[in-house]
């Protein structure tokens, strides 16, 4: 996948570059960030530099992952991070997980879930998503109130699905279709109304 740009009305989402690293260090060390994600800790400025600089750069050649920088399309700052993994895009399921955090200076602005629709947008329209996943380890309220805002619906618990700390812990899970969108009149960022689910769905009756 050639790396894109989402634009909304506030940010912009962009592919990560080397001159991202030291932002992306002092956003890490707020302890939220690696307590309910999956970043290193510690987090010291090698591994901002390796992600901004190689892992992300590479996720995007690879298709494994499609990681944005959240920008402020004001001065440039760094919001945070967004962007899809887990990503089966080239199988009958079509499924991918979208993935978020954001800075703790930043937050409770709206940014968070502005620079998620976005992507949701582009996932559904350009590249043919039909079943998008959250997940968070169960607990992360903050988290699970963004997946609500942006409509997925909570599925259950996954039990004992993430190691933290020498420990199993249970994950929440979401998901989103297309179709749960249908009368939105479009997503930030994306332009155009949700399209419909391509593959038909039969869900189970009981």
């Amino acid at each position: 996948m050639k790396p894109v740009t989402l634009r909304t009305e506030r940010l912009v989402l962009r592919p990560f570059a080397p001159s991202d690293a030291p932002a992306l260090h002092a956003a890490c060390q707020e302890p939220d960030i690696p307590r309910w994600t999956s970043v290193p800790s510690p987090y010291g400025p090698a591994d901002a530099e390796k992600f901004a600089g190689t892992v992300a750069p590479e996720s995007w050649r690879d298709d494994t992952g499609y990681h944005f920088a959240v920008v402020t399309r004001e001065d440039g700052a760094l919001v945070g991070a967004t962007g899809l993994v887990r990503l089966r895009l080239d199988t009958p399921e079509r499924q991918a997980e979208l993935g978020y955090w954001t800075a703790k200076e930043q937050r409770g602005r709206g940014y968070t879930v502005e620079a998620a629709r976005a992507v949701l947008g582009w996932a559904f329209r350009d590249l043919g998503v039909e079943r998008l996943e959250w997940r968070a380890e169960a607990g992360n309220d903050g988290s699970r109130a963004v997946a609500r805002r942006l409509g997925f619906r909570m599925e259950g618990t996954l039990r004992a699905h993430r190691v933290y700390g020498g420990t199993r812990r249970d994950v929440w899970i979401g998901s989103l279709l297309p179709s749960d969108l249908a009368g939105e009149p479009g997503l930030a960022g994306a332009g155009g109304p949700a399209v419909p689910d391509t593959t038909p769905y039969l869900p189970y009756p009981g």
